[in-house]
């Protein structure tokens, strides 16, 4: 193996020891124990603001190291940038976990996630512009139009084993385990190994097949594959900067297989509308009841307002912006695998299942890939690696994006 190689891969395994400690959503997110106390009030007409207790934190000793294998890779090198990269995000990470319960949170965030008022790819609309037609179009919607059997509530037991069945049956083994928590605040979420389902909450049949899509076969699915580089294992970590193409390629796979209903685009659109909102000044009782007033219930409200609110003060002004990835993620990745067909590069999409990277990434490893240096993914989605059927919805999209539905008639 070349000296280059061996020495980024040194680097690379040096930067997996020293983010070991820096968990940004576990550590930044809220106890599950805040939740009842918030609601109590809010049931006797009395809310009050919930106080979070973060931990004090101390990375100096991790950002040091980072910024030494910083120092130490090649910018000219695809294996160096990579590293450089992700070494800025992991730096970034740390020192918003540093600042936690501060106001200095948002800066740090919006550094690693971005704002609503981003503009998407292309120098599109912003991605609060996108949000607000997605929530325009749900809301204009009949909800009458779902079928029965899509409105009967499914315990989250049931869910369990049927998510189960489908994750073993899609193995062959039982690789990845299906748990229960009844700390979990979200419904759901997904590490390489483990998806936790949150004990007590009720799903719909959509969110088994966006579970099942999104979480394990997206986020579960690219850990494993990053566990199996023998030259860059960090590719088996949620790296912040990998966030937005994560999200986005979930979000995507969610969309092309079906999975996806407009009530799910309107629940990612009223986060990235809350976001806006918290940093306008909004606290997490204005913005709890934005969510209750779109249709949420009591908990799922709770559940959504603390998600812009994690490490960052209550009394508004202050947001972790997370959130607005989703959609700029999801019109980013689509517009990639767009364009990789259309450059006959599909091979690009497939390779961005070998691990956690972002677009700019897969495109820049193309020679690693080809040379043995990245192994190519061991698990592919069904719709990815159907790569007829893939191109075909590809390429219906490019053509049908040709048509202007401005110019048509009424009776068309």
């Amino acid at each position: 193996m070349q000296a280059d190689i061996i020495h980024h891969a040194a680097l690379d395994a040096r930067m997996v020891k020293a983010v070991r400690g820096i968990k940004l959503l576990s550590l930044a997110s809220w106890p599950a124990d805040a939740q009842a106390p918030f609601l109590e009030g809010i049931a006797r007409g009395q809310p009050q603001l919930p106080v979070i207790a973060y931990p004090t934190l101390d990375f100096s000793a991790a950002r040091r190291e980072l910024a030494a294998i910083s120092a130490a890779a090649d910018p000219s090198h695809p294996l160096g940038s990579y590293l450089r990269a992700s070494v800025e995000s992991w730096d970034i990470a740390a020192q918003l976990l540093e600042a936690l319960g501060t106001p200095r949170v948002t800066e740090h965030s919006i550094a690693l996630f971005g704002t609503p008022e981003e503009c998407l790819p292309g120098d599109g609309p912003t991605t609060r512009d996108a949000a607000g037609h997605f929530i325009a179009i749900a809301n204009d919607l009949d909800r009458e139009l779902l079928a029965p059997e899509e409105q009967i509530p499914v315990s989250a037991t049931a869910l369990q084993l049927q998510l189960q069945a489908d994750l073993d049956d899609f193995f062959d083994a039982r690789v990845i385990t299906v748990q229960l928590d009844p700390a979990l605040i979200a419904k759901a979420a997904a590490g390489a190994t483990r998806i936790r389902l949150r004990h007590g909450a009720a799903f719909s049949d959509y969110d088994r097949r966006q579970l099942l899509q999104h979480e394990a076969l997206v986020h579960s699915l690219t850990a494993l594959n990053g566990r199996e580089q023998v030259y860059l294992p960090s590719l088996a970590l949620s790296s912040p900067r990998v966030t937005a193409t994560q999200e986005g390629l979930a979000t995507f796979a969610e969309q092309i297989t079906g999975s996806i209903d407009i009530e799910r685009m309107k629940r990612i659109s009223l986060r990235i509308e809350a976001v806006a909102m918290a940093l306008d000044g909004a606290d997490f009782i204005e913005v709890f009841r934005y969510f209750t007033d779109a249709g949420q219930n009591a908990a799922e409200s709770f559940s959504s307002a603390q998600r812009v609110f994690r490490g960052v003060p209550t009394s508004g002004g202050a947001a972790f912006t997370k959130d607005t990835v989703y959609l700029r993620g999801l019109i980013g990745v689509h517009t990639f695998f767009r364009r990789s067909l259309q450059q006959d590069r599909l091979r690009l999409c497939r390779r961005l299942f070998a691990g956690k990277m972002t677009l700019q990434d897969v495109t820049s490893f193309d020679p690693l890939f080809d040379s043995g240096v990245l192994a190519p993914p061991r698990w592919l989605p069904p719709w990815v690696s159907r790569a007829n059927g893939l191109a075909g919805v590809l390429a219906f999209s490019l053509f049908a994006n040709r048509i202007r539905l401005d110019r048509l008639s009424a009776d068309a």
